[in-house]
């Protein structure tokens, strides 16, 4: 249901920032909308589906991504799996934390690559 019905849309739309990322197996690039939030010298998502998720795959596979936010594109390296702890601390207070009812564990965090 994401990939054919809201992601098509949420990309089309501009609002949501959009993950780029090459396919592990395929190399073909893929385009996910996704919830990114700024952190310290990068981006935390959250994992809502696991770090198990094919895109997951794919960032840890290449040791990066593009990630087109507010209009513009930027470069993230370095990924790599945190846990609620850390990724509570990193994130901004006003950042709504998942509900425990949801058990998420596991968050993806990624690095700014800057010239």
């Amino acid at each position: 249901m994401n990939k054919r019905v809201f992601n098509p849309r949420a990309i089309a739309g501009g609002t949501w920032p959009v993950l780029m990322h090459v396919g592990r197996v395929s190399g073909v690039t893929y385009r996910t909308p996704l919830d990114a939030h700024p952190v310290d010298g990068g981006y935390l998502f959250v994992l809502v589906y696991g770090s198990r998720s094919d895109w997951v795959q794919n960032v840890l596979a290449a040791d990066g991504a593009r990630l087109r936010v507010d209009g513009r594109e930027v470069e993230l390296a370095a990924p790599r799996l945190v846990g609620r702890e850390e990724a509570f601390q990193a994130l901004p207070d006003e950042v709504a934390r998942p509900p425990r009812l949801l058990r998420i564990t596991e968050f993806l965090r990624m690095d700014l690559v800057t010239d």
